[in-house]
């Protein structure tokens, strides 16, 4: 099932479009507490302290959109209220991991210059794949005349993008070269992200 059709069944459920937006929340949930954990003991940039705030407040807006739908619905991020909860939880720590074990081959560097790799290079992933998801998740909202919006969420993830972009050319000169090998890493778990999500919203008796 290509992803826009996708979204458009999953915004067609009350139930499973709570879960979405759920599973959205807590993936903006988990990038702002790794970025948090990126961050250096004393050296921390006014610019990372503003991307782990914004990433919670997706986190937080997202859900708050939940009440639109059913206010009782999705209220924690137990596995029974995201989509594919086992390849959700697997997505961003499986990038960490894979991002970070690229790095250390490719530059060598110590415990806390690889924190501050991997905050750069495996946000930028999720920015450029926040720029392709959003837009067109915001398109079905618009079709469907939906009393939910992502589009304050849009605007802000292109600045992030774009202040990545700078933090980047001032880390490494050659640093496109590096950050095209972690988005073939990022395309592969989220195509099995999507994969599962897929999967279980496609079973004959899901609703």
């Amino acid at each position: 099932m290509e992803f826009h059709q996708l979204l458009e069944r999953i915004v067609q459920h009350s139930t499973t479009h709570a879960k979405w937006l759920n599973t959205l929340s807590f993936m903006e949930n988990a990038g702002a507490r790794k970025i948090s954990k990126c961050e250096h003991p004393v050296s921390v940039s006014l610019i990372q302290l503003k991307h782990a705030a914004e990433e919670h407040r997706h986190a937080y807006y997202l859900k708050k959109q939940i009440g639109k739908i059913d206010p009782e619905l999705c209220k924690t991020y137990k596995a029974e209220e995201l989509l594919a909860p086992v390849a959700t939880r697997q997505y961003l720590h499986s990038l960490d991991v894979k991002a970070c074990r690229y790095l250390q081959n490719a530059f060598n560097l110590d415990k806390e210059e690889l924190k501050y790799a991997a905050y750069l290079f495996v946000t930028y992933a999720i920015e450029v794949r926040a720029d392709e998801l959003y837009p067109v998740y915001q398109d079905i909202l618009t079709k469907e005349s939906s009393k939910i919006m992502v589009k304050s969420i849009i605007l802000e993830e292109e600045g992030h993008l774009e202040e990545m972009i700078s933090q980047l050319n001032e880390f490494s000169g050659d640093w496109q070269q590096h950050a095209d090998n972690i988005l073939i890493i990022e395309k592969e778990l989220h195509d099995q992200w999507i994969n599962a999500i897929t999967n279980e919203v496609s079973q004959p008796d899901y609703a």
